[in-house]
This record gives C-alpha cells, sequence and structure tokens, in this order.
C-alpha cells in the first residue's frame, strides 16, 4: 500500500524556497483572485453598458466593440473590449507599488490600443485599395492574439526574471525541421478542408455537440489531425533511435527535502529498477536541508538494497538546484538520471529509457508521469500527463520542438549539464532550462511514454496551487533565462515557434476564467445576442478541440477506459488556468521596461554545421 500524502505533516506538504524564488516572485494571498476577478466583472458590464447605450459610442462601434473599419459579418466576443477590462484590473493587483500599477496598466493598455489601431487603418486602406473587407470573426482573432502576446511580453520586460546566459544555438537541422511541418501542415488543411465540404453525419454531430466550430470547423479539424500526424512522425523517430540493448553503468541524482514519509518507496522503485538493468546502479542522494529525519530513512533503506548502491551527500543551502549541482558533481558516470524525491520509477524505466543512448544525437530522456491514484486531483492529472507527455511531447520531438523534459524522471548524458554550468538556481524550471540548452546545442531530446514512473499529485488545494503557481511562473523565468533562443537573430524552431508560442498560449490560459464570464455576462445581460452556431462556436473554442485531442491522446497511449476521466480533466482545466492567474500575480514588477533585444547575451553562439553521428558502446 503506497504511503499517502495525508500522512505528511501539514507544514513539510508543499512549503520550499523554491515556491517563491527571492526576489523574483512573493505570495499570493487568496483573495487576489477573486477579488480582482469581481473588479473585472464590473468593469466589463460598466464597459459594455456604456459602449452600447450612449448614441454616439454606438454608432461609432456598430458591432460592439472598439473596432473601426468595414468589416463583414458579426463576431461571438467583444474581445477588445475585454482585453482591456483585464488589463486594468490585472494592474489593479498585480505586485507592485501605485506608480508601478499605473505604468504596468498604461502600458499594456496602450501598446495594444497602438496595435489595433494599426491593424484598423491597415484595414481601411486594404478595403479603399483593393476592395477588399475583413471578415469580423479574423479581425476579433487577430485582436486576441495580440492582446495575449503584448501581455506576455510586458509581464517578461517589466517583471523580475532570471538574467540571461549566453547560449550556442544549433541551427543544423532547420531546414529539416521546417520542411517535416510544411508537409505535414499542408496535408491536415487539404484533409480538414476535405473533410468540412463533405455532409458526414460525424462531423455534424460533432458541431451539434460544440466540439467542432459552431461557424467553421476546419481549424478544429486541423489540430487534432495535425497534431496526430505529429504523433505518428515522433512515434517513428523513437524508433530509429531505440536500440534493442544499451546498458552502461549510471547513477541516480536524487534531491530530497524533508521527504521521509516517502523516500522508501522511492528507493525501493529504484531497487526494482536496477534489478532489471544490465549495468551497475549508484544512488546519490542528497539531503536539502531537512528538518525530519529523512537521511535516518534513506540509511536504514539503503542496508536492504542488494541491485542499487547508495551514497548519502547533504547540502546545507536550500533550493533544489543547490542540491542537484552537488549530486552532479559526485557524479562518476557517462549518463545519470535525475529523479525528485516522491517519483517511484517502473521496473523497465532504466532499461528503455538507456537504450536511445547508444546513439551520440540523444542528449536526454524523459517518460510519461503516472498518477499514484486515490486524490482528489490523481484522475485529472493523468489525463493531463497522457496529453502533455504521451502525445504532444512525443509529436513535437519529430520537429525538434520539445523544450521542457519532466524533470520528475529524466536521463541525461552527464557531460552536457557539466558544459552548461549545472542547474540553474533561485528560479523555477532549472529542468525545462536545462533540456531546452541541451536541445539547442543540437541534441535530440526525446520522451517515450513506455518510460513509466508515479509522481505524487498534490492532495490538497493549496499544494496544488504552490505547485502549479511554480509551474506556469516557470514559462517566463526559463523564456527570460534563455532570451537568446526568442529575441537574438539565429533562428531555430523551438526558439522562434515553440517558446513564444507557449508564452502567448500562459497569457491566454491566464484570462480564460475572465474570458468565459465576460462571455456569460454578454450573453445572459443582452449586451450581446448569440444564435445557437455562435455560442457553439465559443464553446468549442474553449472545450471542444482540447477534448478531441484528450480522447486522441488516451486513445493512442492505451488508456480507453480513462476517457471517463475527461469531465474531471475539462474541470481541473479551469483551475488550472486560475492558478495560471495566480501565478502571474506573483511576479514582482519593476518601474522600466527592460529592453529584451538589447540583451548582450541575445547574440548567440551559432552552429550551422551538423555534428556526425555515432553510436555509442557500452562502454563510451
Amino acid at each position: 500500500m503506497r504511503t499517502t500524502e495525508a500522512k505528511k505533516p501539514a507544514y513539510f506538504q508543499y512549503a520550499s524556497v523554491d515556491s517563491t524564488p527571492k526576489g523574483l516572485s512573493h505570495p499570493v494571498p487568496l483573495w487576489y483572485g477573486p477579488a480582482l476577478i469581481a473588479l473585472f466583472c464590473v468593469l466589463s458590464i460598466a464597459s459594455l453598458y456604456t459602449i452600447t447605450s450612449i448614441p454616439l459610442l454606438r454608432h461609432t462601434f456598430p458591432s460592439g466593440d472598439l473596432i473601426i473599419g468595414p468589416y463583414q459579418g458579426t463576431h461571438s466576443i467583444s474581445v477588445r473590449i475585454f482585453l482591456i477590462c483585464y488589463f486594468v484590473s490585472y494592474s489593479v493587483f498585480c505586485h507592485a507599488n501605485p506608480l508601478k500599477k499605473l505604468t504596468m496598466g498604461l502600458d499594456l493598455c496602450v501598446s495594444f490600443a497602438f496595435l489595433c489601431i494599426t491593424l484598423d487603418v491597415t484595414t481601411i486602406v486594404l478595403h479603399r485599395a483593393l476592395d477588399l473587407t475583413l471578415p469580423l470573426t479574423a479581425v476579433a482573432i487577430l485582436s486576441g492574439l495580440l492582446g495575449f502576446g503584448i501581455y506576455a511580453i510586458k509581464l517578461l520586460e517589466r517583471g523580475r526574471m532570471p538574467p540571461s546566459v549566453p547560449m550556442t544555438i544549433d541551427t543544423s537541422r532547420n531546414g529539416q525541421t521546417l520542411m517535416r511541418g510544411f508537409v505535414i501542415g499542408l496535408f491536415c488543411v487539404w484533409l480538414s478542408i476535405y473533410l468540412a465540404n463533405r455532409n458526414y453525419e460525424t462531423i455534424d454531430l460533432l458541431r451539434g455537440y460544440s466540439l467542432l466550430g459552431g461557424i467553421g470547423p476546419g481549424i478544429f479539424l486541423f489540430l487534432p489531425a495535425f497534431f496526430g500526424m505529429l504523433y505518428l512522425g515522433g512515434l517513428v523517430d523513437e524508433a530509429h533511435f531505440r536500440f534493442h540493448k544499451f546498458a552502461p553503468d549510471i547513477s541516480v541524482i536524487i534531491p530530497a527535502h524533508n521527504e521521509m514519509h516517502i523516500i522508501e518507496e522511492t528507493l525501493r522503485g529504484i531497487e526494482t529498477a536496477a534489478k532489471n538493468y544490465d549495468g551497475s546502479v549508484t544512488i546519490v542522494f542528497v539531503d536539502n536541508a531537512s528538518s525530519d529525519d529523512t537521511i535516518g530513512v534513506v540509511e536504514k533503506v539503503a542496508k536492504d538494497l542488494v541491485y542499487a548502491d547508495v551514497r548519502i551527500l547533504q547540502e546545507p543551502h536550500p533550493g533544489k538546484a543547490n542540491a542537484l549541482n552537488l549530486g552532479l558533481s559526485a557524479v562518476e558516470t557517462e549518463f545519470f538520471v535525475r529523479i525528485d524525491a516522491d517519483t517511484i520509477v517502473k521496473k523497465n524505466a532504466f532499461r528503455r529509457g538507456m537504450t536511445y543512448f547508444r546513439s551520440d544525437e540523444i542528449g536526454a530522456v524523459g517518460g510519461l508521469p503516472l498518477s499514484p491514484g486515490g486524490g482528489p486531483f490523481d484522475r485529472a492529472r493523468l489525463v493531463e500527463a497522457v496529453v502533455k507527455h504521451g502525445m504532444y511531447s512525443v509529436g513535437l520531438s519529430a520537429i525538434n520542438g520539445i523544450v521542457g523534459v519532466p524533470g520528475m524522471f529524466v536521463i541525461f548524458r552527464t557531460e552536457l549539464p557539466r558544459k552548461l554550468g549545472g542547474f540553474a538556481g533561485g528560479m523555477n524550471g532549472e529542468d525545462t532550462d536545462m533540456s531546452l540548452r541541451i536541445g539547442e546545442l543540437g541534441y535530440r531530446l526525446i520522451v517515450d511514454p513506455e518510460v513509466r514512473f508515479i509522481s505524487e499529485v498534490p492532495r490538497t488545494y493549496a499544494h496544488m496551487r504552490e505547485q502549479r503557481m511554480r509551474w506556469f511562473r516557470s514559462t517566463y523565468h526559463v523564456a527570460s533565462r534563455c532570451r537568446a533562443v526568442v529575441f537574438g537573430s539565429e533562428v531555430s524552431f523551438r526558439g522562434k515557434v515553440i517558446l513564444p508560442y507557449m508564452l502567448l498560449n500562459s497569457g491566454r490560459r491566464a484570462m480564460m476564467v475572465p474570458l468565459i464570464l465576460f462571455g456569460l455576462i454578454e450573453y445572459f445581460t443582452g449586451f450581446k445576442t448569440l444564435d445557437v452556431l455562435e455560442l457553439q462556436a465559443v464553446i468549442a473554442v474553449v472545450f471542444g478541440a482540447p477534448l478531441l485531442i484528450s480522447i486522441l491522446a488516451l486513445i493512442a497511449n492505451g488508456y480507453i477506459l480513462q476517457i471517463l476521466f475527461i469531465p474531471e480533466y475539462i474541470l481541473f482545466r479551469l483551475l488550472r488556468a486560475y492558478f495560471t492567474l495566480e501565478s502571474n500575480l506573483s511576479i514582482n514588477l519593476d518601474m522600466k521596461a527592460e529592453d529584451l533585444y538589447a540583451d548582450q547575451n541575445v547574440a548567440a553562439t551559432t552552429v550551422k554545421k551538423r555534428r556526425k553521428p555515432r553510436v555509442t558502446t557500452a562502454s563510451g
């Protein structure tokens, strides 16, 4: 029977120095989020009432949104009013003094207004010169993307972030990556158009239940098709790099802080995996300033282990990166596994994961985290993990787009973290930072869903909140530290497409709950009358495509019965979105915006000649 987290002392459940990195973030009171949403709703009602009730404004903005110009059709939501109301609400509750709050709010609103006016003027010119009229729906979508992007960039510019580091960027695979993405994308566009224009009963059924866009299902057919094709390509790549057997000696680094409640299971899981692995396994256990008897438990269990040796180190300075770097300095093998102290590896994890490293192209390998079961969030977390690591990560590997390998279990080529100066401290996302930089060196990153391990899932709201605020804040910390790959002149798919998309998506996710409330305000107060088709489109945007991709991911990974967990996952997505909003509120702000392009470390070293792959022997 598993040791439940309920047995863990309450004050050790989730607090650590990594929860709110000093100088970069701060704790957010529980009432901040609800207060921000309440203010947002008041501003939204007042704005919508003003623009629809004052004759001059109603005449100037007949669409019901702050849009000027010749457009055709209608749109489902007044996205520009929504974004302005959100920007003002965020600025009121962000962590800064009144002057910084005002500066942030003005920067957000003025920057957004400038881009919107530019867009409107462009459409006016196109209409007069070419008699071209854009659909209002397209303008609304573009406005939303601009708003999400501005929000993310301003958080990077004005938020206190980790300093940048010099980077080496390998551009040798750009041609291959672009060709793959283009061919797959072109095929999926054709497939989506073909199916959307056929009167198939299945398509009509999905539209009727808001699983495909009510106005135009093409984009919602495209997304599952595109990621499905990428997933198949990723599986082919993994099969190409996975060899029958490769079992050199390995080390396992375990950083631990107050983990006596779970560490015995962690060690015994490693023992089982070591028993099924042909090479020797050395556990490098690093106690990170624990105040409980974690070391005592480790010493006791170590005496019973047969297939794994244990070295115990002590790192007195709190912080996971400090513990990881001490463990890294003690590694004497060519490869090492980095796992969390609450990760229980499956018996085949080492045996299967290490087979990839026979190819010299592989830099890091991860797997699929499973939920232990029994907790209130476990079922939703399982679906989330299968979608992200069991499908998206596999697919992104086909186009060299993996940014982060799951930090709960990662196998590294030892020379690479050492070459990069070890794991970054004083920030969130040290594992993502490491795997991203290894990928940019030109090494392949692999996430194999058959490499499985059990990772603890928070059992309380407070613990889940702390974990997700850390995780979501890490997107900005990693983007800031590795800004050369985003804002530098050298082009890599990971840096110019995937990481910017993650920032854009972070902005969108933070606004998801306010966006839903805004739509409900418009609909039920009569400010905007949506017909059934438009309402289906709104629901499809929030729930439809993610639900379809979730079903596809679960089936592809053999979790058929777990499709029943999807309703919980959809609700969990809303909770996750709310935690993203709180995470953004936790970022400390500065008065002056930083010029992200002017940083001296943006000038990255470029590698344009691809390294010749070689096959390593078991002895290295």
